[in-house]
C-alpha cells in the first residue's frame, strides 16, 4: 500500500475515536442530569414528607413531692423607733439644734450608747420595752422607773436599797454614774429655769428654825416658846427631806430612748451637725429579726402556721429556715393618695400579710434585706414516682396514662393512676401489672420542625 493510502486510513480511525469518546461524555452527562434532576414518585414523596418531629421527654424520678409557694419578704427587726425631738433640758436655749452625730447609717451598737447630741445634751439608747413618756426624776414611781433601774443595773450602775420602781438615793446614784460614763453632767431635779434651788432653801430653814431654837434654850426661854422652837425645827426638817428626795440627777424624757435589745441597729441617720433638729433625727431597730411576706388570694388558703419556710439572700448568696407563724385573715390595703383615691400600682406590701419565724437568729446584716420565700405548702409521705403533669394524658375511657420512650426509640404507653400534685409534678402509681420506673423517659411533648413555630 502506498504512503498516501496509509496516511487516508489512520485519518478516519482518529476521527472514529475522537467520535466515540464525545459520545460517551455525552452519555455520562446525561446520566448524572437523570439521577439529580429525575426522581421515582416514592422517592418523590418521601422526600414532600416533613422530617420526622423531635421528641421531648422528661425522667421518672423517685422524691418526696413538694407543693410550694414562692413569694418576697423583707427583714426587719421586731421592734423600730423614730428618734424624734422632743425639746432639750439644755438652759437658755432658743430652739434645739443638732451638734453632734455619734453612730451611723448601718452601724450597730449596744445600750448606754450616745447616738446624737442636741444643743449640748445626749440622746442615749437603753433596754426596755416601754417607750418613755415623761421625765424621770427623783421621788418618781411606776413600771417606767423599774425599767430605767434594771437598764442601768445592766450596765454595771446598781440601784442600791431602792425599792423596784421607787426614784430613790440609789437610783440617784446610778443616774450619776450612768452621765459620768458617757461624758456628760445630769440634768437637776428639784429646781426650776429661773435658777430657784428649792433644796437650797429648805437647808436654810432648817439651819434658821435650829438657830431660834439654840437662842431660846441659851437664853432660858419658857417652855412653850421651846416648844413651839422644837416643832418649827422638826417642820423644816421635814421639808429638807421632801427637797432631798425629789431632787437630785434626773433622766429627761429627750434625752432616752427604750429599745426591746441590744445590739441595736441605726437604719437612717436624718439629722445633720448645725441644722435644726427636725421631726425625726433617726430611724433604729432593734430585737430579734423576722422576716414578713406578702401573699396573693389564691396562695393565701395554701400557707398556714408551721410550714416549713426557706429563706433566700440573693444579695449575700445564702439560705435559712423557719417555718411560717401567722397568716393574715384579711389583706392589707394600700394607702390613699392625697386625693382620696388608692395608689395606681400595687405596692410591694399589698396582699394577705405573712410572718415567718427564723429557725436560728438572722445575721445582722440581713436587715433591711429583700429576700425570697419558698413555703412548703404541702409535701407527700416519703418518697414517690413523680412526673411532670404534661406527660400524663387522660383518654375517653377515662383511664390516664403515660407513654415511655424506650432506649430503642420505641413507645409503650402505661397506665397510671395519679396522685398528689405540686411544682408542676404528679405523683403516679402504676397500675396493675404496668412498668414504670425511676429513670424511665416519658414524653412530655413534640417539637415539630423548624419553622411550624407551634409547639405541642
Amino acid at each position: 500500500m502506498s504512503k498516501q493510502g496509509e496516511s487516508s486510513g489512520l485519518t478516519r480511525r482518529r476521527r472514529s475515536l475522537t467520535a466515540l469518546a464525545a459520545g460517551s461524555v455525552v452519555l455520562v452527562g446525561a446520566a448524572l442530569w437523570t439521577s439529580a434532576y429525575v426522581k421515582s414518585p416514592a422517592q418523590a414523596a418521601a422526600e414532600a414528607r416533613p422530617p420526622a418531629p423531635d421528641v421531648l421527654t422528661a425522667p421518672v424520678e423517685r422524691r418526696v413531692l413538694a407543693d410550694t409557694v414562692v413569694t418576697r419578704g423583707t427583714v426587719s427587726s421586731s421592734q423600730t423607733v423614730d428618734i424624734a425631738p422632743a425639746g432639750t433640758a439644755a438652759e437658755d436655749v432658743a430652739r434645739p439644734v443638732v451638734t453632734k452625730i455619734m453612730v451611723r447609717s448601718g452601724q450597730t451598737f449596744r445600750g448606754g450608747r450616745v447616738l446624737v447630741e442636741v444643743s449640748g445634751r445626749p440622746v442615749f439608747a437603753l433596754r426596755g420595752a416601754l417607750p418613755v413618756y415623761r421625765d424621770l426624776k427623783p421621788g418618781s414611781r411606776g413600771d417606767d422607773v423599774r425599767q430605767l433601774q434594771k437598764a442601768l443595773r445592766e450596765l454595771g450602775h446598781g440601784t442600791g436599797a431602792d425599792a423596784a420602781g421607787t426614784y430613790g438615793p440609789g437610783t440617784k446614784q446610778a443616774v450619776a454614774a450612768l452621765y459620768a460614763a458617757i461624758g456628760y453632767e445630769p440634768v437637776t431635779a428639784g429646781g426650776g429655769k429661773d435658777g430657784a434651788d428649792p433644796l437650797k432653801g429648805a437647808r436654810a430653814e432648817v439651819k434658821s428654825a435650829q438657830r431660834a431654837l439654840d437662842g431660846l434654850l441659851g437664853d432660858k426661854a419658857d417652855a412653850d416658846e421651846i416648844r413651839y422652837a422644837r416643832e418649827d425645827l422638826a417642820e423644816a426638817k421635814t421639808a429638807l427631806a421632801e427637797a432631798e428626795a425629789v431632787s437630785g440627777p434626773m433622766v429627761p424624757a429627750s434625752e432616752v430612748v427604750f429599745l426591746s435589745g441590744f445590739p441595736a441597729r441605726v437604719d437612717s441617720m436624718t439629722a445633720k451637725v448645725g441644722t435644726a433638729a427636725g421631726e425625726k433625727l433617726a430611724t433604729v431597730s432593734a430585737g430579734r429579726l423576722v422576716v414578713t411576706g406578702f401573699l396573693g388570694a389564691q396562695e393565701k388558703d395554701l400557707v398556714r402556721p408551721g410550714q416549713k419556710v426557706k429563706v433566700l439572700s440573693e444579695v449575700y448568696g445564702e439560705e435559712l429556715t423557719g417555718t411560717v407563724g401567722s397568716v393574715a385573715d384579711t389583706p392589707t390595703v394600700p394607702e390613699a393618695d392625697g386625693d382620696g383615691t388608692a395608689a395606681a400600682a400595687a405596692p410591694a406590701g399589698q396582699g394577705y400579710a405573712v410572718t415567718v419565724k427564723p429557725d436560728s437568729a438572722l445575721p445582722a446584716r440581713l436587715a433591711g434585706q429583700d429576700v425570697r420565700l419558698t413555703v412548703e405548702a404541702g409535701s407527700s409521705d416519703g418518697k414517690v414516682l413523680v412526673v411532670p403533669v404534661s406527660a400524663l394524658s387522660a383518654g375517653a375511657d377515662a383511664r390516664t396514662t403515660v407513654t415511655v420512650l424506650d432506649a430503642s426509640g420505641e413507645r409503650r404507653r402505661v397506665e397510671v393512676r395519679p396522685g398528689t400534685s405540686g411544682d408542676g409534678y404528679t405523683a403516679v402509681t402504676p397500675v396493675g401489672a404496668a412498668r414504670l420506673e425511676a429513670g424511665d423517659k416519658v414524653v412530655v411533648g413534640v417539637r415539630p420542625a423548624a419553622g411550624d413555630g407551634t409547639a405541642e
